[in-house]
C-alpha cells in the first residue's frame, strides 16, 4: 500500500531475506532481523497467489518491502502480484531486450508500461488509489535475474532501460548455459557475474547475489565486489542446513542409546 518509498535496490547497499514456504508466518520471523526486503519465490515452490498476497502483507507489518519472484515472463501474474501489494517484482531468465520491453509494460502504468488501473490491497482498496496510480512508476522496483550466456552478452542493453533497477545474478542456471552446471565457483561463472557486476555500476543499477548459508565475512565479501544487495539464504537453506547440522547429533545420540 502507498507510503513511505520502498528501497528500489539501485546503488544503495540492501539485505534480503527470501521464502519458498508459504507461511506467513515465517516471513514475520525473517523481518525481525531487521531486512530491507523479502523475495517470494513463485517459480521454484508451490506458492500461491493468495499465498503470496498474505506474506506480501506480513513483509510490510514488519516494515521491509516485497519482491516475488515471478514463476515466469508472465503478464497476468505480474499484474496480479502488484494489485497484491507487491512493491516490485524480480524476474528470471532475462536475456533479450525484447523482453525486458515486455516486463516494463507489465509492471508500469501508462505511458511508461501497459499496466491496467484496478482497485486491490495495493491501492488500499479504493482509499489511497490516487497516491498509489500517481507515484507508482517511479517507487516500483524491476529486477531482472540473468541467467544465461546470453543474458550476459546482451547485459548493457538488458540494463539500458530506466525502468529496469537492477540485475540479480542466477549462478546455478547461469552455469549450465555454461555447460559446467553446479560449478559456481568455476572461473567461467565467476567471470560472468562480475561481467554483469560491472555493467551494473556502469549504468547505475543495482546488482544482487543469493548467498546460501551467509555470515559476516560473506556478506562483506559480496558489497565489496561490487554488488549492492544481497539476498541471505531461504527459508529451505536454513531448515536444509540445520537438518545437515543436525545429522551427526542423532546418528550418535542413536548409537550411544543403541537404537
Amino acid at each position: 500500500m502507498p507510503g513511505e518509498r520502498r528501497p528500489r535496490l539501485r546503488t544503495q547497499r540492501a539485505l534480503g531475506v527470501w521464502t519458498s514456504l508459504a507461511h506467513p508466518s515465517i516471513t514475520e520471523i525473517f523481518v525481525g532481523c531487521g531486512a530491507d526486503f523479502v523475495g517470494i519465490d513463485l517459480e521454484h515452490s508451490t506458492i500461491s497467489l493468495a499465498e503470496a498476497q498474505r506474506i506480501i502483507a506480513a513483509a510490510h507489518a514488519g516494515g521491509a518491502a516485497c519482491l516475488p519472484r515471478v514463476a515466469s515472463h508472465n503478464g497476468e501474474q505480474i499484474k496480479r502480484l502488484l494489485d497484491s501489494g507487491a512493491d516490485g517484482i524480480i524476474v528470471p531468465m532475462v536475456s533479450t531486450p525484447a523482453e525486458v520491453r515486455r516486463i516494463v509494460e507489465w509492471c508500469k502504468y501508462p505511458p511508461l508500461g501497459r499496466r491496467s488501473f484496478g482497485v486491490a490491497r495495493a491501492q488500499a482498496y479504493g482509499f489511497e488509489f490516487a497516491e498509489y496510480a500517481t507515484t507508482w512508476n517511479e517507487r516500483s522496483t524491476i529486477i531482472i535475474q540473468i541467467e544465461s550466456v546470453e543474458g550476459v552478452e546482451r547485459i548493457d542493453d538488458l540494463l539500458a532501460p530506466d525502468a529496469v533497477d537492477g540485475a540479480m545474478m542466477g549462478p546455478y542456471d547461469l552455469s549450465g548455459s555454461l555447460g559446467i552446471p553446479g560449478q559456481l565457483a568455476h572461473p567461467r561463472v565467476m567471470e560472468a557475474c562480475d561481467r554483469v557486476v560491472k555493467a551494473c555500476a556502469r549504468h547505475g543499477k543495482g546488482c544482487g547475489t543469493h548467498l546460501v548459508d551467509p555470515t559476516e565475512a560473506e556478506v562483506r565479501a559480496a558489497f565489496e565486489s561490487g554488488y549492492t544487495f544481497v539476498v541471505l539464504a531461504s527459508d529451505v537453506f536454513v531448515l536444509w542446513k540445520w537438518s545437515e547440522r543436525m545429522r551427526p547429533l542423532v546418528r550418535a545420540v542413536r548409537l550411544k542409546d543403541g537404537a
